[in-house]
């Protein structure tokens, strides 16, 4: 594993990134002590089926049962209407200094 100090991180950057796509993991110091470290992002799944699978086995998101008909979109009610003056609330908050 290379290691390299902020500052030569800095002025090699190309160079540390050519071998972090080789395959190599490099770590970066701040006096001597490892604050981050770069390394090749690794495939770790195929397709976006998979991707999606893996993303819902964490709980990150949940799949529908069934698919969205064509008019989905269009059968949403309509956004409600609101008659506020955001700029002159903005304005209103400043002069009472929040």
């Amino acid at each position: 594993m290379k290691s390299a100090t902020i500052s030569d991180a800095k002025n090699h950057f190309s160079e540390l990134l050519a071998r972090v796509k080789r395959g190599e993991t490099v770590l970066i110091l701040e006096r001597n002590r490892p604050i981050a470290r770069i390394e090749p992002v690794a495939e770790t799944f195929g397709s976006g089926d998979q991707r999606l699978a893996e993303l819902e086995r964490r709980g990150v998101i949940k799949r529908p049962k069934k698919r969205p008909t064509k008019n989905f979109l269009a059968s949403l009610p309509p956004a409600p209407k609101v008659k506020a003056d955001v700029l002159a609330a903005l304005l209103a908050e400043r002069e009472e200094g929040r």
